[in-house]
């Protein structure tokens, strides 16, 4: 493939280990281009390291990546120019100051954008001469954010970006990622919040124990864990024998049926199918989807053990 048709990340396979802690076991993930994928999981999941192939930090020990088309780690001096990765901490000079900072960086690019909009949009300018070691953790994730975007990338690997921002700066931080898929720019981020996933997502990866536990976008996710609540309101007193054989049902007030439980299409349809067979004047129907939280934490409850990031 050529061009736009390749794709902005494509791992296969990959497995990374520490000693002899296997952190990523046989992950495979694919980011096409101008859409952005979010990585879940909990802190020993295998996502940081993970990013650590995508970005060339390290190799695979087994399996592959491509990123743009390129071997992250033997096209590295290539490829970096074209990427803008934000790091959970690091990667800049403690001693200098935020403005010195991300001009150095945006010296290091052929185009990059105005340093002055990104210390406004970012809300820096009133510590553009504060050293980055004295900068609050919002601050610093802000600048870290900044010296990503100067340089123009094609892709972007945010992990955990909004991590110590207060509200304003988390929603400032989501409209920026949404104009970079709309100006056609790839994103893989890692988040601990499923808001955000949710919000900013085209794709979702959740992984657990160093292996996918499921992969698809939030939509689908969601439809495929169906109904987790319904709420049906009918005659008072009817008599739930039937209906309790295999559900929890309880009537929360008179006539305020509340039938908890994992539905699908069919399920749903035998509980109506219920209320109409024993002949009950069902007056409102409301039904409550499974959040991408409840999907997240239905896949990721079992505690992980020896993993590491």
């Amino acid at each position: 493939m050529e061009g736009g048709d390749v794709a902005a990340v494509e791992v296969r396979d990959a497995v990374v280990r520490w000693g002899d802690t296997t952190a990523v076991d046989g992950v495979s993930l694919c980011v096409p281009r101008g859409r952005v994928l979010a990585l879940l999981g909990h802190n020993g999941a295998g996502k940081t390291s993970l990013l650590q192939v995508c970005e060339g930090f390290r190799r695979p020990d087994s399996g592959e990546a491509r990123v743009l088309g390129l071997d992250p780690v033997g096209d590295h001096d290539e490829l970096m120019p074209r990427l803008g990765i934000m790091l959970q901490s690091g990667g800049v000079y403690p001693w200098a100051a935020a403005g010195e900072i991300l001009r150095l960086f945006a010296s290091f690019a052929a185009h990059p954008l105005d340093t002055d909009m990104l210390l406004d949009r970012l809300g820096l300018r009133r510590v553009e001469r504060t050293r980055f070691r004295r900068l609050s953790g919002g601050e610093q994730q802000r600048l870290s954010l900044a010296v990503a975007l100067v340089g123009r990338p094609e892709l972007v690997f945010l992990d955990e970006p909004t991590a110590g921002m207060d509200t304003e700066a988390r929603h400032t931080t989501w409209q920026l990622i949404e104009e970079l898929r709309a100006d056609g720019v790839s994103v893989l981020l890692t988040t601990h919040l499923l808001d955000e996933a949710e919000r900013l997502a085209d794709d979702v990866v959740i992984m657990r124990s160093g292996k996918v536990a499921a992969t698809g976008t939030p939509a689908e996710l969601t439809a495929a864990a169906g109904i987790d609540l319904l709420e049906v309101r009918a005659d008072p007193g009817l008599d739930l024998t039937g209906l309790r054989t295999h559900r929890k049902v309880t009537e929360t007030s008179p006539g305020e049926y509340a039938i908890a439980g994992e539905l699908d299409t069919k399920g749903l349809a035998e509980v109506l199918g219920w209320f109409a067979a024993v002949d009950a004047h069902v007056t409102a129907v409301s039904s409550r989807r499974r959040t991408l939280e409840d999907v997240y934490l239905s896949l990721t409850t079992q505690a992980t053990v020896g993993a590491t990031e």
